[in-house]
Formats: C-alpha cells, structure tokens, sequence
C-alpha cells in the first residue's frame, strides 16, 4: 500500500506530522511526500527527512493562488497521483489543500478508482472576527469539502463550521498535532523551591539564560513563532518601548521574513539590552524551561503547537483570546486571555504575573495537567482511526 501527503512547504512534515508518517508505515503504508523542497520552512534544510523512509517528490507550489505556477504544480501533482497508485492521500495547508483536491478528484473521475482524499485544516482562514478578505477562501473550501472523505480540524469554531459543508465522506476533529509527553518532565513549574527542579534541569535553565545574557533576576518572556504579521511579534516589542524596565526581558525563538522589520523596530527603540531573537531553536523545550512567562500575540492560529509546548513546559500563557487558544487555555486558570490584544492588556497581564508568583505557579500546574488532552498518543489513535475507517470505505 501507498500513501502520498501533500503539503505546500517541505518543512512542514517534520516538524508537526512525522508521528502520522510513522503511524502510516505501521499500518503498512509505504509514504510519499509531495513538497516544494526548495521552499524550506521550520527549518534550514530537509535532513531531518533522511532514513525516515518516506519518498519524495519535489513540485514547485507557490503560495499565490494568482500565480502561473499554479497550473504547473498542478499537472505535476495530477501527473504523480495519476502514475503513483497511491491508496490514501492526504493533504495540508491551503492552496495545496486546493491543488490536491481537484487534481485527486480529476484522476478519480478518469480512472474511475476511488482513492481516499483527507484534508487537514490546521486553521481556517475564515473565522469569527476574521478580515473580509479572509472570507474568500470560504467558498472554495466549502465546493472542495465535496471532494473530501474526510475533512480534519483542530478547533471547535473549525469542527462546526466544517459539519455544515457538504464533505464526501465527514468531518472530524483532533486534538492538534499532537505534543509528546513520554519524556519524564524535565520541564518543571518554574517555582525554585526544593522538588520543583532537579539539580541538573536548574543548571540548564541557569546555562541557558547566561547565554542569552539574562540574569536570574530578570523576568524573561519567551515567544516561539515565525517572524510574520500574522505572529504579532511587534505589539509585544510596542509594549516593551513603552515600559522602561530593564529587568524585564523578551526572546523570540523563529524565523522569517519580517526578521529585519523587527530588528529595526528594536533597535529604534532602543531596547537592544532586552531582545533576543533567537533564530530557529531545536531545543524549544529548553528556551521555555528558561523563560518565567509565554507571551503569545499572534492574530490567528489553528490549534497552537507553540502553546502546547508552553504549556507541558508549565508556563503561565498570556495570549489574544482567538479560536485555537480558547480551547487550550481557560481564562485565569492556565493564563491570561486578552480581549483586544493592545499593549495595555499585555502590560497590565505580564505585570500581574510577576508580581502574584504563586498564581503563576498553580497556572503552570494546571497547564501541564490540560496538556494530558492533546497528547500526541491521543492524536495517533484518533488518526488510525480516521485512516482505517476512510480505507475501509
């Protein structure tokens, strides 16, 4: 048996889907991967796919629905799928989710072989309180759920809307991609007290800050994500320019294009001493075992792999209150939702967590707890599921 996965960037299957190419093979699957590997994302090369024993298959999809490469990537996918033999496909992120559908769907009606098309949405374009713009990709999304055997969410504002679209086969949700919790906690509520850390994970948190140049008593927000409008990355630095406090500190673990556009906004506020752009971190878990509070302003999220990962390391969360962040976080008990995200609700969130410890502590606690939810097992159970029940129809 063959399976062919479909997303528009190539880093994307390692850093969120290997447990899904793995559970794949398990169940006999030899998996394919269709990717731009030139466009490399959540990362810098694709070695982490090397001895995965996935096969690739390198297409040019570009981002632009409007752009002449389209119709390329299309014939080239249409051509793979026609040729491959594959027994399950299944596709990510938007304009592949596009591509993929109608070229599945153009090989079905040719060759009369129904072969399984999933979808996964890691996130609607279109949601409540959305741009007007954002609402184009509705109708597309709702023509191809036809074309669909199983359409996947991660979010219950996603689950619902996908339960009213006409979709082949039906609408599922996950729990995210999953976050891995079969290592023993290295990552403890950040409390100092005698058996909240081990004498090794203090050395690391110590380690690791003395190389950011943070001291101990300083207080180190942590963000973990692109470096893209959509992150929001700049309300956070806004804040900061506005809050003379040099104890206070922020590091941004990612990449991306408006690396340059935010090095600028730090230096033209002169917080230079209090900024650290991280670049691509590998070991994420450390970064948060560091930091004293995660600070997530991002616009517009799916179901947030970054505040999973805050969260099993037991950080407090201040956040925007948007869908894929409500359902993880509740509201004063695993952080601080707030309302309209300006540099006000940041400041005053960040500052209560500084000063009211222990009420960071219980929220670290109960964050660690929640996560047991969005285990990465649960998600690979569900997906067998999912995938034995589309094959067997």
């Amino acid at each position: 048996m063959k399976a062919l996965i479909v997303t528009r960037v190539s880093g994307f299957v390692p850093q969120f889907e290997m447990n899904h190419v793995r559970l794949l093979q398990q169940m006999g699957y030899e998996v394919h991967y269709a990717a731009n590997f030139d466009t490399v994302v959540y990362g810098k090369d694709n070695s982490r796919l090397e001895g995965t024993g996935v096969v690739c298959h390198h297409i040019p999809f570009c981002r632009s629905p409007f752009s002449p490469k389209v119709i390329s990537s299309y014939r080239q996918l249409r051509q793979l799928i026609q040729t491959g033999g594959f027994d399950l496909i299944h596709c990510h992120m938007p304009m592949t989710g596009v591509v993929t559908r109608l070229a599945a769907q153009s090989v079905r009606r040719k060759s009369n072989r129904c072969v399984p098309v999933l979808y996964t949405a890691h996130g609607f374009h279109f949601y409540h309180g959305a741009p007007f713009k954002n609402w184009i990709y509705y109708v597309p999304e709702r023509w191809l759920a036809r074309y669909t055997d199983c359409l996947i969410t991660m979010n219950e504002e996603d689950f619902k809307r996908a339960c009213t679209f006409p979709v082949r086969g039906k609408a599922e949700k996950i729990p995210g991609a999953g976050i891995d919790l079969s290592e023993e906690c290295a990552r403890c509520i950040r409390n100092g007290s005698d058996g909240a850390r081990n004498g090794g994970h203090m050395e690391t948190r110590q380690a690791i800050r003395s190389k950011l140049g943070v001291s101990e008593t300083d207080y180190l927000l942590i963000s973990v994500g692109e470096l893209t409008a959509r992150k929001n990355h700049k309300q956070i630095l806004n804040m900061l320019g506005e809050w003379s406090d040099n104890t206070l500190k922020y590091v941004i673990c990612g990449t991306g294009p408006l690396q340059e556009e935010l090095e600028a906004c730090v230096s033209e506020k002169r917080l230079g001493n209090r900024v650290i752009f991280a670049g691509y971190c590998k070991n994420v878990g450390e970064m948060l075992d560091a930091a004293d509070c995660f600070v997530f302003p991002s616009l517009q999220e799916g179901l947030p792999m970054a505040v999973m990962e805050a969260m099993h390391a037991g950080l407090p969360i201040v956040a925007k209150k948007i869908r894929g962040n409500v359902d993880l976080i509740i509201d004063g008990k695993g952080g601080i939702l707030v309302q309209n995200g300006d540099m006000t609700e940041y400041r005053d969130a960040i500052r209560k967590l500084r000063g009211e410890k222990e009420l960071s502590i219980k929220m670290g606690e109960w964050n660690q707890e929640r996560i047991r939810d969005f285990s990465a097992e649960k998600v690979v159970n569900k997906m067998e599921e999912i995938y034995k029940n589309v094959s067997s129809t």
